[in-house]
């Protein structure tokens, strides 16, 4: 039982400090991708067109750190390899497209857009895993995609959207929130009925695998033409602690509650950190209507179980 699983299970008879220990929690996934979010844009600035290889290190310290616990414990993997294989390959396509946005469009733009993973969320969890949700919420989940509509008009000419082509990386960031999606309804169900470990450590490794065969494919020369210097070092070690502790912290909050709360609450929350531009917060305060008339969730099927 890791610290985290046997803090979990502390809380899990205490109703009220329960939801305050998890709601800060879910402040501390939403804080570290805010600081995913500007440590990307800061390396899309500073010239460097890398998404794969910003990923690369950041799973390889994954499978490094969790891996080696899941060997300490000798024990056989509880999910065949190959459903692990194919979340990694979903998770790396959902990074990269985000990441690769960076280099077309604004960091308000990209983490706004972010809040597509809660509608696509909604939809596969009622699909896959049975959770079912009220009017209310569903009402809520059309104000944050009108929300969001504002956003695509700003960037599409509307009202002036940042980046040199911010429609390009609108469009990118939306296909990245359905990979995103598929990985957080993949890692909920893997973390609610496996085990966390084992889950962060096999996305670490295959993560690893599918990023370096992908860098051998697409991004060999952009990795020779970079020049590096102390600022794009500390970006890229920013980075992946960064996303180190966005896949630590976050199968936790999966595990005590779901992929519509962490979806909702924590992705609202860090663009809400991100966003610095007041003519794209009329989409937020809509998308902000989702996660208040969502704050409830309705019951899983394994918690009766």
């Amino acid at each position: 039982m890791t610290c985290f699983e046997a803090v979990s299970s502390w809380w899990r008879s205490h109703g009220t400090w329960r939801m305050v220990y998890l709601l800060f929690l879910g402040q501390v996934v939403s804080f570290v991708m805010a600081l995913e979010s500007f440590s990307s844009s800061l390396i899309a600035d500073l010239g460097v067109d890398a998404p794969l290889t910003q990923m690369f290190f950041a799973y390889l310290a994954l499978a490094l750190v969790f891996g080696s616990i899941l060997l300490y414990r000798r024990r056989r993997l509880l999910v065949s390899w190959y459903w692990y294989l194919l979340l990694g390959i979903v998770d790396v396509q959902g990074n990269y497209l985000v990441n690769k946005a960076y280099q077309y469009s604004s960091i308000t733009s990209v983490t706004l857009l972010d809040c597509w993973t809660i509608a696509w969320v909604l939809v596969l969890t009622w699909v896959f895993l049975g959770t079912r949700y009220s009017l209310l919420q569903l009402f809520g989940a059309a104000l944050c995609i009108l929300g969001l509509g504002l956003v695509l008009l700003s960037d599409a000419g509307v009202g002036g959207g940042g980046g040199s082509k911010p429609l390009l990386g609108d469009i990118l960031v939306i296909g990245g929130t359905v990979f995103y999606a598929i990985s957080n309804v993949g890692e909920e169900f893997c973390v609610k009925k496996k085990d966390l470990v084992e889950v962060v450590s096999m996305i670490g490794l295959y993560g690893s695998l599918v990023s370096v065969v992908e860098i051998s494919i697409f991004e060999r020369q952009s990795i020779e033409s970079i020049t590096w210097s102390t600022e794009l070092v500390l970006a890229f070690v920013g980075y992946a602690l960064s996303c180190f502790a966005f896949y630590t912290f976050a199968p936790s909050v999966l595990k005590m509650s779901g992929a519509g709360i962490i979806a909702r609450n924590s992705i609202l929350s860090h663009s809400l950190v991100d966003c610095p531009h007041p003519s794209k917060l009329n989409g937020e305060r809509l998308c902000f209507g989702m996660m208040r008339s969502t704050s409830t969730g309705s019951p899983k099927p394994w918690d009766h179980s």
